[in-house]
């Protein structure tokens, strides 16, 4: 923008004029960051009414993953590749990467994660450019969100530690490259704040959280019309995922 000198503006229209140019600095800025996430990091868009993306929280522990690959493409997360291959594999921690890496399993399958420099000569992973700069949870569940599903159901996705929140919610503690199941739980506060953010900006899809009857349900998700908590049975009902 232009250069503009306060020369003949009153204190209070300098002081307005300021404040219009700050905005309109932002929505410019906003603008550019938005087109280049759409160019740069999401290279396709998929035609399907239908998406599952799975967190690791034990909620989800007792759903078959391999009939509703059958209904939808599903987004995973970290350690969920060592027993299942989902369509799209998000991971954003170093040590995970590495795992990763060693196994070669990148270079059959898909695998998403931000530029580091531990792992910037590994071959076979898909890089978010710019960093998205997230967990891997909300960062799959953002991922799932650009390529445009009508409905994405959410699994795993618990939160709150067990033991009323006081102990580490994983389907993989006690295994390599994660926290003991009797420690301490991780703060999810950037998680929800995360989840948040995408279901605000995407306002034309419809979000699922599958959740069972002890799970916690944070409040801030509930303000959003276009999420719900769905119970276990009656996602398991509506895709007949009963044995």
């Amino acid at each position: 923008m232009a250069k503009v000198s306060k020369e003949g503006f009153t204190k209070e229209q300098w002081k307005a004029f300021k404040l219009e140019r700050k905005k309109q600095k932002e929505l410019a800025r906003q603008k550019k960051l938005k087109k280049t996430e759409q160019v740069n990091i999401v290279p396709e868009t998929v035609n399907s009414e239908i998406a599952f993306v799975v967190g690791n929280g034990v909620s989800r522990s007792n759903i078959d993953l391999h009939k509703l690959q059958k209904i939808g493409k599903i987004y995973g997360c970290n350690a969920l590749y060592r027993s299942f291959a989902p369509d799209y594999l998000i991971a954003v921690d170093v040590k995970m990467i590495i795992e990763i890496n060693k196994t070669g399993w990148q270079n059959k399958h898909t695998v998403w994660t931000n530029p580091n420099r531990s792992y910037e000569r590994m071959k076979g992973f898909n890089f978010f450019t710019p960093s998205k700069g997230w967990s891997s949870g909300p960062t799959a569940l953002w991922l799932a969100s650009q390529h445009r599903y009508h409905k994405i159901f959410i699994l795993g996705f618990d939160y709150k530690g067990l033991d009323n929140g006081q102990k580490f919610n994983n389907i993989y503690a006690d295994t390599n490259n994660y926290k003991k199941s009797s420690d301490t739980a991780t703060f999810y506060g950037n998680w929800l704040r995360q989840t948040k953010t995408v279901i605000q900006e995407h306002k034309n899809i419809s979000y699922f959280r599958v959740i069972d009857l002890d799970t916690f349900c944070p409040e801030e998700l509930n303000r959003f019309q276009n999420f719900q908590n769905l119970p276990k049975n009656q996602f398991m009902d509506l895709f007949q995922l009963h044995n």
